[in-house]
């Protein structure tokens, strides 16, 4: 198919990082940002165990992240799979490819969370290895998975078979890397200026022949990560990014077309402010329902091991029997009557019956409603 080049926009060569930016048009939005993350990291700090509590939220950027470059995914699909396969990290390639990405996308961010845990430094190699892991099956196999592009990319809208940015050239590329790394590791700006600033230089470069996007939006959660902004690997973008898909794109491109990267700053400080504001709230609504679910199950359960089965169940809240009986550090026994009882209640329901010597599937609703998108 051939793309018409009129209008594209090209790379903003000799323009990174950008001199004197004018701090008044997005000074406001700075200070909003700031307060609204920092609103945001309290709560996480107060969240006696934010992985359990927040694991829904990773699922949910996984799918959103995803379902922005034509991916889609539903909440309950990638559960599913987890519940099946969660222990192995080899894919089953019976499952739609769909789904397959979305649970790369989750396991890369994870893996590139765990790697800065144990001491490596946000760089080309963990964004490259990143990478490799993104694009480990699949569609993505055959698009150079952990190398950087050799032949010239481009951003197109395939419906109008137009071609809107051509990143910068491959015999440029690794000097952009190398500045923009630079810039991340040496630069004096604020975190979230740094992070907008490094976001849309990240996705002009678009070093890689597939995945730059959901890459470039890992980026910005590793970087306020990081640098302390906050506390724990938990605020994710892409829900706002994906309901102003436009708005982000043209600005983006405003930043190579015109060097108006005031306005870029502005856009990106306005979806943090706006995504820690939804964070928050979800996040207090999964806090809220685990604190009522506590005395729910002490009261159902009548057992020490209440606690252990809430944990399993929000964190794993699409699972099979099986995976409950062996995994929740409940004695078995316990663990089957558990089952029982919380189906009773419907505090859990059937999502598939068992089946021969398939266990049954159940699903936690009370929190599936909260973070279904």
């Amino acid at each position: 198919m051939k793309l018409n080049l009129d209008n594209a926009v090209n790379y903003h060569y000799d323009k990174f990082p950008p001199g004197n930016l004018e701090y008044g048009k997005f000074i406001n939005s700075m200070l909003k940002a700031t307060d609204a993350i920092a609103r945001y990291d309290q709560m996480l700090k107060n969240m006696h165990n934010s992985e359990i509590l927040l694991a829904p939220l990773r699922n949910q950027e996984a799918v959103i992240s995803s379902r922005m470059e034509g991916t889609v995914s539903t909440m309950d699909e990638i559960l599913r799979y987890e519940a099946d396969h969660a222990e192995n990290t080899e894919i089953f390639p019976t499952v739609r490819h769909e789904v397959i990405e979305t649970i790369l996308y989750q396991r890369a961010l994870r893996a590139a969370q765990k790697a800065m845990e144990d001491g490596y430094p946000l760089s080309q190699s963990l964004i490259k290895g990143i990478h490799q892991r993104l694009l480990s099956f699949g569609r993505g196999a055959e698009k150079s998975p952990g190398e950087f592009k050799k032949e010239q990319n481009y951003l197109a809208d395939h419906l109008k078979k137009k071609i809107l940015f051509i990143p910068i050239s491959p015999e440029k590329l690794q000097e952009g890397l190398d500045r923009l790394f630079n810039y991340i590791t040496k630069s004096d700006h604020p975190t979230l200026l740094k992070t907008a600033i490094s976001h849309v230089e990240f996705e002009s470069l678009h070093p890689f022949k597939d995945g730059n996007g959901r890459i470039g939006r890992m980026l910005i959660t590793l970087m306020l990560w990081s640098s302390g902004t906050i506390s724990a690997p938990h605020f994710y973008v892409s829900g706002y990014l994906e309901e102003n898909k436009d708005l982000y794109i043209d600005t983006m491109r405003n930043v190579s077309e015109h060097g108006d990267w005031e306005s870029w700053c502005k856009f990106f400080l306005d979806a943090i402010e706006q995504q820690a504001i939804r964070n928050l709230t979800i996040a207090e609504n999964i806090r809220t329902l685990y604190e009522e679910m506590k005395k729910i199950f002490a009261e159902t359960l009548s057992s020490k091991w209440s606690v252990n089965a809430l944990d399993f169940i929000f964190t794993n809240p699409v699972f099979r029997n099986n995976r409950f009986t062996s995994n929740s550090g409940i004695p078995a026994a316990s663990a089957a009557r558990f089952t029982r009882i919380l189906l009773d209640n419907n505090i859990i329901v059937t999502v598939e019956e068992a089946s021969g010597r398939r266990p049954a599937l159940y699903s936690f609703e009370p929190l599936m409603k909260l973070v279904r998108v």
